[in-house]
């Protein structure tokens, strides 16, 4: 991390303050008041030089190597069109032999070389395990697991799709035990015993299936079974200190979800920190209003409110209207939400309003690297000022935006911050396609940060070949 110079503000934080007229307002105006006030007290703020080594220094070479390929083919897009009309055409059920990713084996093994490995964290426990551990030497704080399974609800054609549609097709209504519940509880309590203390487990609840769909669709708590299910895996991760990630699936769905969130925060987030977290989309416009009812919940219930900030991934099924009419509205309001909590003022909470603000735990989520520095200087500046802000970590997944993750681990002066972890997915080859799909995809609409990502990879591969050249003898 370069040194702050007196009398320069922090760059990053103050790119980051743009107003727009799809968020709040008033947020935007408090924001902004206070940023020169900072400015000053900023610039007294040293830290340590960074490494004098690039970030991706730090990927081990076979990674650096795959990671190079999977990025050529991101951005280029005369390679990305074909390669996700493939992946597209693989993620359908009920493929023949030959199309079919779990059946042939070349198939698989093409598959499991490149993307699967670039994205995924394994097919069973033992692989998860050696991924984790992996990542864990290499500098991260911990590990993000989820598992693969859930259902996506295209808005396009009023469609769901998935693992928790499929595993339902054999099912009898009737039935007491619903078996996609159980199948979702055994596959959940199974990925907590992958994990470590202070390891995160994210949690897509769709993956459950049609009971649970149906019932968030309506915006209702889902069935019994499906509360002790998650009520069994919330206890479990908790003796094990490990947190739980409710991850935000498709607006479909989402407001059940979160719901369901809020509920279980109830009942677990009540020792003074988060063990369940719920996740808020910046690119939704309705984002703001929502968290300021969870944030008023918390402080009427008393209990910690774990806040988990993404921009969001379901822009390709969501409906349109829902999401902000631009890129930079959708960075705008992750900026301020970000800020807003690590400043402890966000919209009446906090001592610019009329409420106190509630015990809240940041978890931010971001590939944009503006973002998260930003974020890291002003929670550091407020620690450091004795002022008041809330615990803080950070998050890219698995695969994606190394350069930033180790950008942020370079940031690290010697205090242990900032926290940064490696979000991935678990499960078979089949169950993860639409994973799979869904971070293609990403990479084809963040077409600047997947250049920059693949200029960052190539230029690390062309320094570590010049430097074996650079020490072989002279003939």
């Amino acid at each position: 991390m370069a040194t702050i110079l007196p009398g320069k503000p922090l760059t990053a934080l103050a790119r980051c303050t743009r107003p727009t007229s799809n968020v709040n307002t008033s947020m935007t105006l408090r924001f902004n008041s206070t940023l020169q006030a900072h400015a000053q007290a900023h610039a007294q703020v040293k830290t340590a030089p960074s490494s004098t080594l690039p970030p991706l220094s730090a990927l081990p070479t076979r990674v650096l190597l795959r990671s190079l390929l999977v990025s050529t083919i991101s951005s280029k897009r005369f390679l990305l069109i074909p390669a996700l009309s493939l992946m597209s055409f693989l993620s359908k059920p009920n493929r023949i032999w030959l199309f079919d990713v779990d059946r042939n084996p070349l198939l698989h093994g093409v598959l499991k070389k490149t993307f699967y490995n670039q994205f995924c964290a394994g097919e069973n426990g033992a692989e998860c395990r050696t991924t984790i551990k992996e990542m864990k030497d290499m500098g991260f704080r911990g590990m993000i697991l989820t598992y693969a399974a859930e259902t996506v609800f295209d808005h396009s054609t009023q469609a769901q799709h998935g693992q928790g549609v499929a595993s339902l097709k054999s099912e009898h209504g009737a039935a007491s035990i619903d078996p996609s519940i159980e199948a979702w509880r055994e596959g959940t309590v199974e990925t907590i015993y992958m994990t470590e203390a202070e390891d995160y487990l994210a949690v897509k609840l769709t993956g459950a299936g049609v009971k649970v769909t149906k019932a968030f669709a309506a915006g209702e708590l889902p069935p019994q079974q499906m509360m002790d299910a998650l009520h069994e895996v919330c206890t479990k991760a908790k003796d094990r200190k490990v947190r739980i990630l409710v991850d935000a699936e498709s607006q479909h769905f989402q407001k059940g979800i979160a719901r369901v969130a809020v509920e279980l925060m109830r009942t677990y987030n009540r020792d003074g920190y988060s063990t369940i977290y719920n996740t808020y989309q910046a690119y939704l416009k309705s984002t703001p209003a929502t968290l300021a009812n969870h944030l008023a919940v918390a402080k009427e219930d008393g209990f910690t409110l774990g806040l988990k900030l993404v921009r969001g991934a379901y822009m390709a099924t969501d409906e349109r209207s829902l999401i902000h009419d631009t890129k930079e509205d959708t960075d705008n309001a992750y900026n301020m939400i970000a800020q807003g909590a690590l400043r402890k003022n966000i919209g009446e909470f906090g001592d610019k309003g009329t409420r106190e603000f509630p015990s809240v735990n940041l978890f931010l989520a971001s590939h944009n690297k503006e973002s998260v520095v930003a974020a890291h200087e002003l929670h550091k500046y407020r620690v450091m000022s004795g002022l008041p802000t809330v615990p803080v970590r950070f998050a890219q997944l698995h695969g994606m935006s190394d350069e930033v993750s180790f950008s942020l681990l370079q940031m690290n002066d010697g205090d242990g911050t900032p926290e940064v972890y490696k979000c991935s997915t678990w499960g078979g080859m089949g169950e993860c396609l639409a994973y799979l799909l869904r971070r293609a995809i990403e990479n084809r609409d963040a077409v600047l940060r997947t250049d920059n990502e693949y200029r960052a990879l190539k230029t690390e591969v062309f320094r570590r070949v010049k430097s074996v050249f650079s020490l072989a003898p002279s003939s």
